[in-house]
């Protein structure tokens, strides 16, 4: 729903957003004023201590604005319930209400800080459980104030003030003329310096340079532009979270033709082949998991890695040269020591340095598969998230390969930095010099395969013969000419619905267009929405078949925006400043398609049996492409599938399985 005006602004918070929260309000005044009504019946007539007329007066009036409170609360309450997400009609008296309750905050602060004054007196000797009672008072209306003042911050809109600039069917607008023009302009520019505050504030705790402020420029615009052309506010899109992934539950659960379940049964051959990539995967996949060094060991073993890296990291490492950036107390290492079973003088070059564009990784000897692995690590610190979100493109062009294209830009720049540290440095000739014999393999998890899976690009010419695997890389990562070059050495494994895998800017644009098609035509009010989705989350049962306006409707005019759907749309909107002119529900997309890198293995879990401590679960793996990840899928396991230990879980499970199969 568009966001509610009051006091001449927009604010992040809709017209049906006070039913819950307000509820709860109303419950503690009730109990609140019945409290206050009790100790006023049983001590009526007793009030001739010291400071007792005072008293006596201050549970009378506070009675009265207690009482006040409430019937404002009802109302508030009651008309929040009115309508649906899109239809704020029966709640246009809302703002009204909404005035009169926070009117009612001045006498409460008054009355509170009278309250205050009265207990704090020392001349006054009342009995000691109503100076209890009035200190409770005293608290609880403060608590109240300061919770609202922090929710007025929370839903505050920078842009809510802005002059509203929106497209009308009947008002055609000159974007020509000089006025119209410089409009936009700073209506743009505003935004992107909120964003850019945003930001800033977010990463406070990290040194700042020339690179992190243009990280932050690029990444303010981008989520600008992003947010720009819907009138959302954040419990719309929660509400439509909440319907998406109902509603993908139920598509889950109709039974699939027989044209679709014959077109993924593989052939022998590629079976033999998946099995061999899994095996390959299940063991490179502990080299992507050390590379996030001691969080993930204490992560995966929280009761004894401390007491196992305190024992045993002080005693082995190599040469302080191999070693760049800081390991305090030589954690780092020892957790990696400990994860890949490596011996010490099996690492060529060890790396935490960690700024924006510059991610750690290391480089060792597998004698197992005699290979020279290069290993890179995934997101793990502001400075990694920058370079996830510097999701610009920019072209790749290497000599003597015919597919450049367009490629994610802040991963490639880390790519960039690791190329020239193994090629400058000569780290990769020194790995040579000793196993001249291995092949090079270079893997990462989720930023770190993104980066792994670019390094491979660039290594490519040099290296003919190496492998990378990439665990959960990013979905916006290569364009399509280049995501099918590296079909043949390339091997990206994905997990369930793991949203990174299907994170990009196409697939986010994509997501936002379904929530507001589902959130327009829902005919159910958004509380019920989300009381109904967090019992559903929480405690399972069958997915709500919410009615909605797009039942009964034809094929035709399915097609068709409706109404409600295009009030959502800030152009469409008169409450809300529109910052994308040419932005709409079905413009073309803005963003070029980006794919995920290789050949594709996608794990699904097909059963899960929990016990007291632990959970059994049994995975089935198939080969994919990318049309399968083209949609972002809403699910509480869009983020455990991304976490390393439950893809190595799996991996281990599927390789395992195979192991066994061939023993038998």
């Amino acid at each position: 729903m568009p966001g509610l005006v009051v006091f001449g602004r927009r604010w992040a918070i809709g017209s049906d957003d006070f039913v819950l929260p307000g509820a709860f309000e109303l419950l503690v005044r009730l109990v609140w004023w019945m409290g206050i009504l009790a100790l006023y019946t049983v001590h009526k007539g007793q009030f001739n201590c010291p400071g007792g007329g005072l008293l006596h007066s201050y549970l009378l009036v506070l009675l009265v604005l207690l009482a006040s409170i409430i019937c404002a609360l009802s109302a508030l309450v009651y008309i929040s319930m009115q309508g649906t997400i899109s239809n704020p009609g029966p709640r246009k008296s809302l703002p009204k209400l909404l005035y009169t309750r926070l009117f009612l905050y001045l006498p409460e602060f008054v009355w509170a800080v009278v309250g205050a004054v009265w207990v704090s007196d020392s001349s006054v000797r009342c009995e000691k459980a109503v100076i209890n009672a009035i200190i409770g008072t005293v608290i609880a209306s403060w608590v109240i104030i300061i919770f609202t003042i922090i929710g007025v911050v929370i839903v505050f809109d920078p842009l809510g003030g802005k002059k509203t600039f929106y497209l009308t069917d009947s008002v055609n607008r000159n974007l020509e003329s000089s006025q119209s023009g410089q409009l936009l302009y700073n209506v743009k520019n505003t935004a992107t310096r909120v964003w850019e505050k945003r930001i800033r504030l977010l990463c406070c705790c990290i040194v700042q340079d020339d690179d992190h402020r243009v990280a932050f420029t690029s990444i303010a615009e981008l989520f600008r532009a992003y947010f720009s052309d819907t009138d959302l506010v954040p419990s719309d899109i929660a509400a439509g979270l909440i319907l998406l992934h109902q509603e993908q539950d139920k598509m889950e659960s109709c039974p699939k033709e027989p044209e679709e379940v014959l077109c993924h049964s593989p052939s022998s051959l590629a079976t033999d082949d998946l099995d061999v990539e899994l095996e390959n995967a299940a063991h490179y996949m502990l080299f992507a998991a050390a590379a996030y060094g001691w969080p993930y060991y204490i992560y995966t073993n929280p009761l004894t890695a401390l007491c196992k890296l305190n024992g045993d990291c002080c005693g082995n490492r190599p040469t302080d040269s191999d070693i760049t950036g800081s390991d305090r107390h030589n954690f780092h290492f020892g957790s990696i020591l400990k994860i890949t079973g490596l011996q010490y003088r099996d690492f060529i070059h060890i790396s935490f340095h960690n700024k924006i564009y510059e991610i750690p990784f290391f480089v060792a000897l597998d004698h197992k598969k005699e290979a020279i692995v290069v290993a890179v690590r995934g997101t793990l610190s502001f400075e990694d998230i920058l370079t996830d979100l510097s999701a610009d493109c920019e072209d790749l062009t290497l000599e003597d390969v015919l597919e450049n294209g367009f490629v994610h830009k802040g991963i490639t720049q880390a790519a960039n930095y690791i190329y020239r540290k193994l090629i400058n440095d000569g780290i990769l000739n020194q790995a040579f010099t000793i196993a001249p014999e291995y092949k090079l393999v270079i893997v990462g998890h989720s930023l770190g395969g993104g980066t792994a899976s670019i390094l491979a690009i660039m290594l490519r010419n040099s290296f003919p013969t190496l492998r990378c695997y990439a665990f959960s890389p990013p979905g916006g990562l290569l364009s399509k000419s280049l995501a099918d070059y590296t079909k043949h050495f390339i091997v990206s494994v994905i997990l369930g619905k793991d949203l990174v895998a299907r994170l990009s800017m196409p697939n986010m644009e994509d997501l936002k267009r379904r929530i507001v098609r589902i959130v327009a035509n829902c005919n159910k009010p958004k509380y019920r929405i989300l009381l109904r989705g967090c019992w559903y989350e929480v405690f399972g049962g069958d997915p709500e078949n919410f009615p909605t306006e797009l039942d009964g409707r034809s094929q035709d005019a399915l097609t068709q925006p409706l109404l409600a759907e295009e009030s959502l749309m800030v152009h469409r909107s008169p409450s809300y400043s529109a910052l994308e002119d040419e932005s709409h529900l079905h413009s073309p997309p803005q963003y070029p398609h980006l794919y995920l890198p290789g050949k594709i293995i996608h794990i699904v879990e097909e059963s899960s049996s929990r016990r007291l401590c632990s959970s059994d679960s049994k995975y089935t793996a198939r080969w994919s492409n990318e049309a399968v990840f083209s949609s972002i899928l809403i699910s509480p396991k869009m983020i455990t599938d991304h976490m390393p230990d439950v893809v190595l879980k799996a991996l281990n499970s599927l390789s395992q399985e195979h192991g066994s199969c061939i023993s038998c």
